[in-house]
């Protein structure tokens, strides 16, 4: 047995940090939970709270009951707003129907559709850079009439956009997108209309920013990367990209340890590790925990930045233990 032991080939896991969940998920988690321990179950949840399969998996087995649209709840059980926002039509529908319902829309998202509202109280025509169909963008989309914002996903979407008045719009962004890219498209739109109106402060997030430059870091020194992400997670599918951006061919996304190809890491030395704003440590453990059986690992720790970000919850459930 000593022998095999030995025989094991070395891994060096950079593992990235930050990493993991970000105030905002934590707070969304904390808001169902907390819901179940108040009001008991059923909670109903409109959309996945936060995009991961093993935290959706776990709600639901407390008593979390998720939706994709209001019609599917009973008027009489509390419901719950994902993390990744809502359109105004949603809340209005919920006072309608005298619903109580707990808003987990993360405060950045809600900074995104107060400088939107803004922009279109000045009069100024909006673009959101933002991907097609993703909730956020659906809320950010539907804090304003339609057709007060334009999407735009990418550089030639933003060379080809012909505003009314080019003396006149602005822009803000999805919060879980490609530093980098979204870098690009903002450099053409302001290119084309050097009067654009930019947000305050940067709408990428700092727990996307930290993620993707800890990711950058740690793909200097790796061989494969491996993203602990669910498939529909935004930051998640990011964090991989940025990585084979970095030059890290081997760059992978996976829901857990089960969907490791070892064949993946052949050859490799080092390999980097990490998990987008959704994914649970557990995650992270159990894939190190998966390395080891077939490696001796290392484990270094890259820090990026740290993180000190905290949330309220509503009031309503403030005082919930």
């Amino acid at each position: 047995m000593m022998q095999s032991a030995h025989a094991r080939p070395a891994l060096k896991v950079l593992l990235a940090s930050p990493r993991g969940f970000c105030a905002g998920v934590d707070r969304a988690i904390q808001i169902v939970e907390r819901a179940i321990e108040k009001y008991g179950a059923p909670v109903y949840v409109r959309h996945e709270i936060v995009h991961n399969r093993h935290v959706v998996e776990r709600l639901r087995a407390m008593g979390a009951v998720f939706v994709e649209e209001l019609d599917d709840c009973p008027a009489d059980r509390p419901v719950v707003f994902s993390a990744h926002g809502v359109p105004k039509s949603v809340p209005a529908e919920a006072r309608a129907r005298k619903m109580l319902y707990l808003d987990a829309t993360c405060p950045l998202v809600s900074k995104v559709h107060v400088e939107a509202q803004r922009h279109h109280d000045a009069g100024r025509e909006i673009v959101l850079i933002g991907h097609a169909g993703h909730p956020e963008v659906v809320g950010t989309m539907g804090q304003l009439p339609e057709g007060a914002v334009v999407l735009i996903e990418t550089a030639d979407d933003a060379r080809a956009f012909t505003p009314v008045d080019p003396a006149n719009v602005a822009f803000v962004t999805q919060t879980t997108l490609s530093v980098d890219d979204t870098a690009e498209i903002v450099a053409v739109l302001r290119e084309r209309f050097p009067a654009i109106a930019a947000p305050h402060k940067e709408d990428i997030c700092y727990a996307t920013t930290n993620r993707q430059d800890a990711v950058k870091i740690a793909a200097e020194r790796s061989d494969v990367l491996l993203v602990l992400g669910s498939a529909n997670s935004s930051n998640s599918v990011r964090l991989a990209e940025v990585g084979r951006r970095a030059g890290v061919a081997r760059s992978y996304l996976i829901d857990d340890a089960s969907a490791l190809d070892l064949a993946w890491l052949d050859g490799a030395r080092t390999v980097g590790v990490t998990a987008g704003a959704s994914a649970p440590e557990v995650l992270v453990q159990g894939l190190i925990e998966r390395l080891a059986e077939a490696f001796e690992v290392e484990v270094e720790e890259i820090d990026a930045a740290r993180e000190a970000v905290s949330f309220k919850l509503p009031r309503a459930l403030a005082g919930a233990d």
